[in-house]
């Protein structure tokens, strides 16, 4: 049916519900690039080579690993610098500040989502009200003509009017499915950002509990609190 009709002859087919069938299609595919543009430049990059590179930092060049490391684009070095940033503070400060900076990444990884799961859902409604509107004229089209009903002109308006089904089912999918994805992959960076965070403080006090020798990973503590005047 589809194979020798031309892309503006299927828009035609949507009927009144085409152009809004088109914008939440489109805007549905611009949240998709983005949060997943988002995802691959900022949060892919791995947790345990971040902490890594602390671990072989000395003490000396703390300062300028925080630098390093705030100019950098992935979350985990970022969170690394925050640590570091806020190393002289007390344990209990320190994972307050990191519990809202995660809290506002969160934020931000879920931004958009939400939207995706609305288009999810108003796309087969707005399918189905194009069936319906399809229908509803074919019917008013069929009772005004005196020539008889074959079932070839049947089937050709149906399948003109289900076609906006189709087509709404067409976006919900990826819109559902993205979304859906995508905020399992942004709770799995931010799980893995809190495990960056909490295993930091720790270094800071001296103790690494997944280090496999522990005797090995026993250090002095970095944290050092400036004494109050």
């Amino acid at each position: 049916m589809f194979e020798h009709q031309t892309w503006s002859e299927l828009f035609s087919q949507l009927g009144p519900v085409g152009w809004p069938l088109l914008l939440v299609s489109a805007l549905a595919l611009a949240l998709l690039g983005e949060r997943l543009w988002l995802l691959l430049g900022t949060a892919h990059r791995g947790i345990s080579g971040s902490f890594k590179r602390l671990q072989c930092t000395e003490e000396s060049g703390l300062d300028q690993l925080a630098q390093q490391c705030e100019q950098e684009r992935a979350l985990a070095s970022r969170a690394i610098a925050l640590l570091l940033q806020h190393r002289h503070m007390d344990k209990p400060q320190r994972e307050e500040i990191a519990a809202v900076w995660l809290q506002d990444q969160r934020r931000q990884l879920h931004s958009g989502l939400r939207l995706l799961m609305v288009i999810g859902i108003i796309s087969p409604l707005l399918g189905l009200l194009g069936t319906v509107l399809g229908l509803i004229g074919m019917f008013a089209g069929l009772s005004g003509s005196n020539e008889p009903v074959t079932p070839a002109l049947l089937a050709d308006g149906l399948g003109m009017a289900l076609s906006t089904t189709a087509a709404g089912l067409i976006v919900a999918l990826p819109a559902i499915a993205g979304a859906h994805l995508l905020a399992i992959w942004s709770d799995r960076v931010v799980a893995d950002l809190e495990h960056l965070f909490n295993r930091g403080n720790l270094w800071l006090e001296g103790v690494d509990p997944c280090c496999k020798t522990p005797d090995s990973c026993t250090r002095a503590p970095v944290n050092l609190a400036v004494p109050a005047r």
